[in-house]
């Protein structure tokens, strides 16, 4: 545990490596690397520092070196994935690329289930979290909006993905446990629902599922979330 006077301090304002001795060994990417291929097979709670070096090779100690903290490891994490975002020239549609900003990011939390649990504004300062973020305000050059704006349209669309992702992710872990099916779980649990429906204890909800009786189209609601919130943005003539 840090001391009273130690200071805060940002894993890139240091040096690869810090101390002298020879040339590092590691660069922060092979660590960040290694970190990432633990969490994507074994889950966040099996990253450790001791776990992260034996996937390197070299001392748990040694790993101190270059990433002094845990939470620095984190860091590290978030900037490798935030690095698969495709930077690409914005094409002067700024809903049309901030949805497709959106989409991928879905897709990276996908690929890696542990993401949505690390997202938080304490790592949106990193090397490639701040591309990332030069990229979504160069994508909304269009929207004649102050900057500030921009900064809270960004923040609320990764909240919107973040928060949908997670919910996503939360079912399917959930459905693994289960010693039946999904299908049998979805079915046991609506007929439940449709028997405290017909009660006529909840009348309101009986008139939401009789105008809209048909499967949730889970890919259509996603896309009224994130058009919502772009919605709210969009400059009123």
């Amino acid at each position: 545990m840090a001391g009273r006077n130690a200071v805060p301090e940002v894993i890139w304002a240091r040096p690869e490596r810090a101390g002298r001795g020879p040339r590092p060994a590691f660069r922060r990417a092979d660590i960040a690397a290694a970190a990432v291929r633990i969490a994507d097979a074994e889950g966040l709670d099996a990253v450790s520092m001791r776990h992260v070096a034996a996937e390197l090779g070299c001392g748990t100690m040694s790993l101190y070196n270059y990433v002094p903290r845990k939470e620095d490891l984190y860091e590290l994490m978030v900037d490798g994935i935030s690095g698969e975002h495709d930077i690409r020239e914005p094409s002067g549609d700024w809903r049309a690329d901030m949805l497709r900003i959106a989409h991928q990011t879905r897709a990276l939390m996908h690929r890696h289930p542990w993401l949505p649990r690390l997202m938080s504004p304490v790592y949106g300062f990193s090397p490639n979290a701040l591309r990332y973020l030069e990229h979504c305000l160069a994508c909304l050059d269009p929207l004649e909006v102050p900057y500030g704006t921009k900064m809270e349209l960004i923040a609320m669309l990764n909240g919107v993905v973040t928060t949908y992702v997670g919910n996503e992710l939360a079912t399917v872990e959930r459905t693994r446990s289960l010693p039946w099916s999904e299908d049998q779980e979805n079915a046991a649990r609506i007929a439940y629902l449709g028997s405290q429906v017909a009660s006529g204890a909840y009348p309101r909800m009986a008139a939401a599922f009789m105008e809209d009786a048909g499967p949730i189209d889970l890919e259509a609601v996603f896309a009224r979330a994130l058009s919502r919130v772009l919605d709210a943005f969009e400059p009123k003539e």
